[in-house]
């Protein structure tokens, strides 16, 4: 039995994407056949993890279990595996701005990272909290700022980055102390991001006042 660990929806919700970290693979449904087409992972015990769709609709993967990225093709399902920088790197969750670059959480060694696609270049900065942050939750605005969780100290605190200035901002430690903070979600008609902690607490966090 499979088990699907992340779900999104593609830029025409016609598709629902997924990963499947337990049996190494990502996968695509299609609403309307609902046909299922499976994509095993090249890399064994990869642990496909966090899932996202690009402005151009191809959709991006981070390899919890390695240090790669993917990036499938919507249309032929083919896909392309690229190295991170480092080899003890593990992604966790990512996002992808307006721009088309793709940002992602190392868990390992409490780093964020970019990925430029059109240049295939990769841009890294240590995180305040240092190797031990174990960044896991992520988010970004409408202006492109990233959110994260540090989860790895106690209480977890709620950091933000801005590209503009490639500085990181707004450090914010968690009332309930978080646990571990896994998942996060930008909305933004109020300009919020709502996170679910492990401290059996739901939080919102205000990052575009007055909206």
């Amino acid at each position: 039995m499979l088990v699907i660990h992340i779900l999104v929806f593609d830029k025409n919700e016609e598709n629902i994407w997924f990963t499947v970290q337990g049996g190494n693979m990502m996968g695509r449904l299609n609403i309307k056949t609902r046909q299922v087409d499976l994509i095993p992972s090249r890399t064994p015990r990869s642990r496909p993890y966090g899932i996202k769709i690009a402005p151009d609709n191809s959709v991006w993967v981070v390899l919890f279990g390695s240090n790669k990225l993917v990036h499938i093709d919507p249309e032929t399902l083919e896909h392309d595996e690229i190295d991170l920088p480092r080899l003890q790197a593990r992604p966790r969750r990512l996002e992808i701005t307006a721009d088309g670059n793709i940002w992602y959480v190392d868990y390992a060694k409490g780093m964020l990272g970019k990925y430029q696609p059109s240049i295939a270049k990769f841009t890294e900065w240590q995180m305040p909290q240092g190797e031990g942050a174990r960044p896991y939750g992520m988010a970004s605005d409408s202006g492109g700022r990233l959110w994260m969780v540090a989860s790895g100290v106690q209480p977890n605190v709620f950091v933000g980055f801005d590209p503009a200035t490639a500085q990181f901002m707004g450090a914010t430690e968690i009332d309930s102390g978080g646990g571990a903070v896994r998942h996060m979600h930008y909305q933004e008609a109020s300009g919020t991001v709502w996170f679910g902690t492990d401290s059996n607490y739901i939080g919102r966090a205000i990052v575009e006042p007055g909206k």
